[in-house]
């Protein structure tokens, strides 16, 4: 019989103890989180800094990460799409940590799946997608995943949690790579505030390439199937909303990392989302995800469209 492969034995045979260390216990927080959804399913009333409604779950999930993270003494400052300004506890401690606490939350009340997504990085923010040290991503679905890579060369792991009341994480998929043909697709915003080029390019995703929509409303789960079965998912620029509607620091740049790690590419429409500078932690992005050559034809498209512009 293979032997297990637990998420903290695999992340210490090949990162840095500190880093290794933190990913571990970032998975031992799951089973914390999982035994409160069913406990929190209304709205909680307030709304965060976007303006948006917090759901129960939101609040707390926001707040049980931000405790557990900085009592791990590995992280100095936490970024929170929940959070009103970063939570600075350690100078001493070696990582920031940004996360989109409960991606898709508004799936809560229809039981459908949603996720936590984290970026790790040793220097202070802001910073570049190029400089972070790590990417992970939980899926709360049928069974439970963790997904990380540490970038250059390092791979993209995907673990599945144990069984009820076990905290450990156990190898899945080692060096995960995407098909090199797309078979998916999912694109959020309304269709109507699409320009003219992307709603040209997205029906030769029908046409031209294939490909069957799927779109579940966490940008996670998307984002899952994506990688899995190749494809694109897309939160595109708009005309009321230029900057599209997912953030570069909670969203944009951690998955980019994944992504690109995992043989895919990615885009705010001109160049690679870990290449997007931006003071504004809070700030969002144009997103598109996937195969490369999905990626380079929608670049290509966008160009065509702009230079008939001028």
């Amino acid at each position: 019989m293979a032997e297990e492969i637990t998420l903290g034995k695999h992340a210490s045979s090949r990162l840095s103890a500190d880093l290794a260390a933190l990913i571990s216990r970032i998975g031992q927080m799951t089973p914390n989180v999982k035994a409160e959804f069913p406990k929190r399913l209304k709205g909680a009333g307030a709304k965060n800094k976007f303006g948006e409604v917090q759901k129960e779950l939101d609040a707390w999930t926001n707040g049980f990460f931000v405790d557990s993270l900085i009592k791990t003494g590995l992280v100095r400052a936490v970024y929170s799409e929940e959070l009103d300004k970063p939570y600075i506890y350690n100078d001493s401690a070696p990582f920031v940590v940004t996360m989109d606490p409960l991606d898709g939350s508004s799936n809560i009340a229809t039981n459908n799946v949603f996720g936590t997504i984290f970026g790790i990085y040793r220097e202070d923010l802001p910073q570049t997608g190029r400089k972070l040290a790590c990417a992970i991503y939980k899926l709360y679905g049928p069974i439970t995943t963790l997904v990380y890579t540490a970038g250059n060369g390092t791979g993209v792991h995907e673990f599945v949690k144990q069984r009820a009341g076990e905290q450990q994480y156990l190898l899945l998929h080692e060096d995960l790579k995407m098909p090199a043909k797309g078979e998916v697709f999912g694109i959020g915003a309304d269709p109507l505030e699409w320009s003219n080029e992307f709603m040209a390019f997205a029906k030769g995703l029908f046409k031209k390439h294939k490909l069957k929509v799927r779109y579940c409303g966490a940008f996670v789960g998307d984002f899952s199937q994506v990688l899995h079965r190749g494809g694109l998912f897309s939160y595109p620029s708009t005309k009321k909303n230029k900057e599209g509607k997912l953030r570069l620091y909670f969203e944009g740049a951690p998955m980019a990392m994944i992504m690109e790690e995992a043989g895919g590419a990615s885009s705010n429409g001109s160049i690679s989302l870990l290449d997007v500078e931006s003071p504004d932690i809070d700030s969002r992005v144009p997103l598109y995800m996937g195969n490369k050559y999905l990626i380079d034809e929608l670049v290509a498209a966008l160009k065509k469209g702009q230079t008939y512009r001028e």
